[in-house]
């Protein structure tokens, strides 16, 4: 079973985010879902060099129910910004320390950070210890550090082990 689906946890968000980004009213989309579900991380298997790792399903759902929220919050924030202080930005480029070692773990927060309206990761140190992130808009980068770290990385190394 190992051979035919390498990556199960990969395959189960692969469908989901297709069918979140589709119509599943009708059975196209469950198709092409299931397809790429499998094919995805079958054809990538040999460029995996780990497996990945997680501790519990009902954090990862958790965690994505809270990305989504963030994601609706930031859009209405950064429109908000855009269309009445658009003259008075403060965008910053913050160093994140990091705590979570796992591979995946750092590019599953990378990628929030970057799905997230009004950040974007730039790059991580070569000795995986801090996060670089350029913030749209803000006076106080401290605060922007122990929220990504509190809402983000905290629930991550619940999910990731170290």
């Amino acid at each position: 079973m190992q051979r035919l689906f390498p990556h199960p946890v990969t395959s189960v968000l692969v469908f989901i985010t297709w069918l979140v980004q589709s119509d599943p009213r009708t059975p196209g989309p469950w198709v092409m879902g299931l397809v790429l579900a499998w094919a995805l991380p079958y054809l990538t298997r040999r460029l995996w060099t780990e497996q990945i790792r997680v501790r519990s399903l009902p954090r990862i759902m958790a965690y994505i129910g809270i990305v989504i929220w963030d994601v609706l919050k930031s859009n209405m924030r950064v429109t908000w910004l855009i269309l009445t202080k658009s003259q008075q930005l403060h965008p910053v480029l913050v160093k994140v320390p990091l705590t979570i070692r796992d591979t995946y773990g750092i590019a599953t927060l990378a990628a929030t950070i970057s799905y997230t309206p009004g950040t974007v990761a730039v790059d991580v140190s070569e000795d995986r210890s801090h996060l670089l992130v350029h913030v749209f808009h803000t006076h106080d980068p401290h605060g922007v550090v122990h929220e990504l770290k509190e809402r983000y990385e905290r629930r991550l190394l619940e999910i990731f082990p170290c």
